[in-house]
């Protein structure tokens, strides 16, 4: 009995612990840090530009009131960023599928007239389900809150089942541009996703003469990226002789490594750094000087790619990936209800919030989220409450919809913060191109998140793992 008090009380010194760093004023400031990033701009222009033609289409076609929703539907392409084009393919069409079914979920629910803490409760069971399914395989990208959002707005839609074949249509639709324009550089860059992967690796064993010893690990871990990333890029990939020259290149970068590390020499690090900057080029391949025939490792035998089907469906029996479905699923029923009880205009806005707090990679990640979508739903609040005010017109919207969605791509490795600053106006707009909103939405938005931000912190101080000590460091 003694030892069953003291396991319980090892939890709840831990689960306050997380509680005190979530209010340290060092958490606070951390929250404002803004990281390097690299190679945001293509991946940033590929969702604009999937955005854009949905956009233009509907407007054309006279589908101006679908076009939210097949827009939700082409965001398929923000997912997968620097993944290998045949993985990537994969991993945007499983998105896509999720997409189109939560759309048409969304609509039954809307068109079956559910009192709103009845759809609160489902669509956070729902949410519990997205959460699984995005973790499980490897689903990267703006997360199980885009899938609520798409059955936010379809239940807020449709009235009928004619209602939810239209809007399950356009999202499908949308789907289809998305991937098309995930892949679409594919045909020009085959290997860009490898060649990025290795330039990053050369980068990380470059550092070795600055950082020491720290950086050994992170340079071998960078160099194993690499080598499944070529993997994966397709056997034809992998036989053409670009690909192997960037299979040699890791060798050589391997070898300066443990060159570095068993004599302190210098000299093949530097050498090796040397092409970094040529592989960031666009180009379908390089010459690489004094890499093609330097095989003396013997180590460009690549590792056999994982299958993202059956390596996902393995992770969805995994602990892990349970108990955060199961956090997701409290948080996000407890926000809505709770949001319902102080009278707030729209309920599962706050559940949305504590979704895509607990998204977080660890409890620090978790409240540096929470801090910044908090803090990024009030500016971007501001924002939204001018645009809705100024009353634009179809392709006024369209413009600005699309340039704040380019916006929260290029900020997404940046900082968690200023992409919120863009995605909150971003996402009342949206929901203006199916159902009338007014400026004082954004007021609703920040009450909301602060809601869902507060209810997801607490789970999941309450629920972390006594494995996860990151915030005590």
């Amino acid at each position: 009995m003694a030892a069953l008090d003291t396991s319980r009380t090892t939890r709840i010194d831990h689960a306050r612990s997380a509680l005190a760093h979530s209010v340290s004023p060092r958490t606070w400031r951390r929250a404002f840090e803004v990281r390097a990033a690299d190679a945001t701009i293509a991946p940033a222009l590929r969702v604009g530009l999937a955005s854009a033609v949905v956009f233009v289409g509907g407007g054309l076609l006279g589908f101006q009131e679908l076009a939210g929703l097949a827009t939700l539907g082409a965001l398929s392409s923000a997912f997968g960023r620097y993944e290998p084009y045949p993985r990537l393919a994969g991993k945007v069409a499983l998105v896509g599928v999720a997409l189109i079914v939560f759309v048409a979920f969304g609509g039954a629910l809307g068109a079956a007239g559910l009192p709103m803490w009845a759809q609160v409760g489902v669509l956070s069971l729902a949410a519990g389900v997205a959460s699984a399914y995005m973790n499980a395989f490897r689903l990267l990208g703006p997360g199980p809150v885009i899938l609520v959002f798409a059955a936010t707005g379809a239940a807020g839609y449709t009235a009928s089942a004619s209602d939810i074949a239209a809007a399950t249509a356009a999202t499908t639709v949308g789907v289809l541009v998305g991937w098309i324009a995930a892949m679409l550089p594919a045909l020009i860059l085959p290997l860009g996703p490898a060649r990025l992967a290795a330039a990053r690796a050369l980068v990380a064993v470059g550092s070795l003469e600055r950082v020491g010893a720290d950086g050994v690990a992170p340079a071998q871990a960078a160099i194993a990226r690499a080598r499944e990333v070529l993997a994966a890029s397709g056997r034809s990939r992998t036989e053409h002789v670009h690909a192997r020259d960037l299979a040699a290149l890791l060798d050589m970068a391997d070898d300066a490594v443990e060159l570095w590390v068993a004599e302190g020499d210098v000299t093949l690090v530097r050498d090796i750094a040397l092409h970094e900057r040529e592989l960031r080029k666009l180009k379908r391949a390089s010459v690489l000087g004094g890499v093609a025939d330097d095989r003396s490792s013997g180590r460009s035998e690549l590792p056999t790619p994982h299958g993202v089907l059956a390596t996902g469906v393995s992770r969805l029996r995994s602990g892990e990936v349970r108990h955060t479905a199961v956090r997701v699923l409290l948080a996000s029923a407890a926000s809505g209800w709770i949001a319902m009880a102080v009278g707030v205009e729209h309920p599962l806005w706050a559940s949305m919030g504590a979704i895509a707090v607990l998204q977080g990679l660890n409890f620090t990640h978790t409240v540096q989220r929470g801090i910044q979508r908090l803090l990024g739903n009030i500016g971007g609040a501001l924002i939204a409450a001018v645009l809705l005010a100024a009353s634009l017109g179809y392709w006024q919207m369209v413009a600005v919809v699309v340039v704040l969605q380019i916006a929260a791509e290029l900020m997404v490795l940046v900082n968690y913060g200023l992409t919120t600053l863009a995605v909150t106006p971003m996402a009342l707009l949206l929901i203006g191109f199916t159902s009338p909103i007014s400026p004082d939405a954004g007021i609703s938005r920040v009450v909301d998140t602060l809601i869902g931000v507060v209810i997801g912190v607490v789970i999941a101080a309450v629920t972390v793992s006594r494995a996860d000590r990151h915030h005590l460091a």
